[in-house]
């Protein structure tokens, strides 16, 4: 392994400057890539980018920048992607700094800043060595996300093609799901919530397994399949849809027939129910039946000690009172619905009983 340190001024490196989003940046006379396969998106903020600006200006020093160098004599930046990106966007004026934008600048500003050095080491580093590397930094504060550091590991075709689909600003599957994705695509949580989905959470496995294969378009289709079931089986968007485990349910019931109009009335009835706390768990209930998604409202204990009152401690269901004397204590009870909340009973005291244990658990199971 090989370092030097050299000083570049910003003059050099934004010399024939040209910035393809969809694949590659490249410039430093054409020789210097900016976006290898597994670099990150360019994610800085307006805040962060403006002070690498506003720090130049005030030549103040900059941390040193890595590139790593390549067999056929050509570059990749390893580290300072972001602040590099900055420098040049600014140049080639495609942003402002307190209103002023490069070319509004006096000459004299202008050569201030061209003439910047930066301070760059050059490495002759494996493969191996350069993904250790890219791992192991955080770039100005801006943390990698998890799926970030997956794409430093497992480059190759497979990913690039992966994030064609899942991992530029305005992507395909932005533009087909976003209503039902959380996160950033730019920030690759697209790209895993995808793999994540077609992987059972077996995410690095699936990329290890796929890392050499020349396309993505099993987890492109699967993808749409889950996407286009979502859209036909529910076809009215509501905002907690964005938290459903959709592709669970998919897995599950993709070749069960659904009436779509017959559960979207049940979702409208239970989305005004106050019973129902969890609003987001609907979905998952209209088509397992199992209630323990909803979190039902339970009878207060107020209105437990008022039906227990009223049936002067006696089950209604058994009667018992086992000698003239016996009754059941309030501990030995549970509150039920007297009209089954599955037939849109309410949780009011009007139609709360109390039963003895057995009787409720007994009644339950049926």
């Amino acid at each position: 392994m090989q370092i030097e340190l050299k000083e570049i001024s910003i003059r050099e490196i934004t010399k024939n400057y040209k910035n393809n989003l969809e694949d590659w940046v490249i410039w430093y006379n054409w020789l210097l890539n900016i976006r290898p396969k597994y670099q990150r998106e360019f994610v800085y903020k307006d805040l962060q980018r403006n002070a690498v600006i506003e720090t130049v200006r005030k030549d103040f020093p900059l941390n040193v920048m890595y590139f790593a160098k390549n067999t056929d004599w050509t570059f990749e930046v390893l580290d300072w992607q972001q602040r590099i990106i900055s420098i040049c966007e600014y140049v080639d004026g495609k942003f402002s700094l307190d209103f002023r934008y490069f070319h509004n600048l006096e000459k004299d500003e202008q050569e201030q800043i061209l003439n910047y050095k930066l301070m760059i080491y050059f490495c002759e580093w494996s493969d191996k060595e350069k993904l250790e590397r890219f791992k192991t930094i955080n770039i100005a504060g801006e943390k990698l996300t998890p799926q970030e550091l997956r794409n430093a590991v497992y480059t190759w075709s497979w990913l690039t093609d992966a994030k064609r689909y899942f991992s530029k600003s305005g992507s395909v599957a932005h533009q087909i799901a976003s209503d039902y994705l959380n996160g950033s695509s730019i920030r690759q949580e697209y790209l895993e919530t995808a793999i994540d989905w077609i992987s059972n959470w077996e995410i690095e496995n699936y990329m290890a397994m796929h890392q050499q294969k020349p396309n993505a378009s099993e987890l492109w289709l699967y993808f749409q399949s889950v996407i286009n079931w979502i859209k036909t089986i529910f076809p009215n968007y509501r905002k907690e849809m964005k938290w459903v485990a959709f592709w669970t349910l998919y897995n599950e019931f993709k070749n069960t027939f659904f009436d779509s109009q017959k559960l979207e009335q049940e979702i409208k009835k239970l989305m005004q129910d106050e019973d129902v706390d969890a609003k987001k768990w609907i979905y998952q209930y209209v088509l397992t039946r199992n209630e323990k998604y909803l979190n039902i409202r339970a009878f207060s204990e107020k209105q437990k000690r008022e039906s227990y009152e009223k049936q002067a401690w006696i089950c209604p269901f058994c009667k018992k009172q086992w000698r003239e004397k016996f009754h059941f204590e309030l501990s030995e009870m549970e509150a039920d619905h007297i009209t089954p909340w599955s037939l849109w009973g309410k949780t009011i005291s009007e139609n709360c009983q109390m039963l003895c244990k057995n009787c409720n658990r007994s009644k339950s199971g049926k």
